[in-house]
């Protein structure tokens, strides 16, 4: 990773610090936590049908752009990943959705934030969520073994995209599913035109056009792509809602190769062929002096 790069990641990171203790230190006011401050294009204004089931702590440091727990279509039973998680706030909905044979898994980098997760967690008595330390360029998880990915305006803060995309390719099941919210920039705009309407840690400065998230979903392996802008966040700046799945296992990659005994695959069943596709079985057979008959 370059040094802008890892500039640009310390200052992300010390950004949303910054925000977990805001939150963290109002808890202990009269009235509550302090709610971080947005607009109504960002944060929990979002999420008014479930803002009331949730710790209000989780609430307050929502800065997300979307409610991605709303369009993911999460199911009983299902394994979800949050990249970037935050406060919890979509890992704890997902929780909820999901049931409790289901799990639901919160990935941040920022020590403050996972702190303040856990801690909501506890208060929401949610017992399938695990909270994870890592990066999203890098996530700590096992190749195929999630079902759904969702994230609430976090790639865009990404300095490598393509490897958040390969990521969450890679611990989703054959058949898994992406659902983001996300801010994405109009084709018309400059990598400079865009910084000029925000800050990279305000989501705007370091988000990638729709054709940009289009083609480095496509180079990820994704299918089914689906963008659909939601909201303006400024100006040719939208938040949007992506759709995206990792095909399922194709009849090879389902069932193991056939193993070669005799010169043939799937030797003495009717099934069985040459391994050589040039010789009949019985030619295949006869050359390595094979015993077993069938087919001969």
């Amino acid at each position: 990773m370059s040094e802008q790069s890892n500039d640009l990641r310390e200052t992300v990171r010390q950004h949303y610090a910054a925000a977990a203790v805001q939150v963290t230190e109002g808890g202990s006011a009269c009235c509550g936590p302090q709610a971080i401050e947005v607009d109504d294009t960002f944060g929990s204004t979002l999420y008014a049908d479930d803002r009331e089931a949730l710790p209000a702590e989780a609430v307050a440091a929502s800065l997300g752009c979307g409610n991605p727990t709303a369009v993911a279509d999460l199911r009983e039973g299902e394994r979800v990943l949050d990249l970037g998680s935050g406060g919890g706030i979509d890992v704890l909905l997902s929780a909820r959705r999901v049931g409790p044979t289901g799990t639901a898994y919160g990935l941040d980098m920022t020590e403050e934030m996972l702190a303040l997760a856990l801690a909501n967690q506890k208060k929401a008595g949610a017992t399938n969520v695990e909270f994870l330390k890592g990066v999203i360029e890098a996530i700590p998880l096992p190749a195929n073994t999630i079902d759904v990915v969702i994230s609430n305006c976090v790639v865009n803060l990404s300095t490598d995209k393509p490897a958040v995309f390969a990521e969450t390719f890679r611990v989703l099941k054959p058949g898994g599913r992406i659902g983001i919210s996300d801010v994405l920039a109009d084709d018309t705009l400059t990598p400079g035109q865009r910084a000029e309407r925000g800050e990279y840690v305000g989501c705007i400065a370091g988000a990638l056009s729709f054709t940009e998230y289009r083609d480095d979903l496509r180079a990820a392996g994704f299918t089914d792509i689906e963008i659909t802008p939601t909201h303006a966040v400024a100006d040719g700046m939208h938040s949007a809602i992506v759709r995206a799945a990792k095909p399922a296992a194709t009849a090879a990659e389902a069932v193991p190769a056939a193993k070669t005994c005799c010169g043939v695959t799937a030797c003495c069943t009717p099934a069985e062929v040459s391994a050589d596709p040039d010789t009949t079985v019985g030619e295949a057979k006869a050359a390595v002096g094979c015993g077993c008959g069938c087919g001969s």
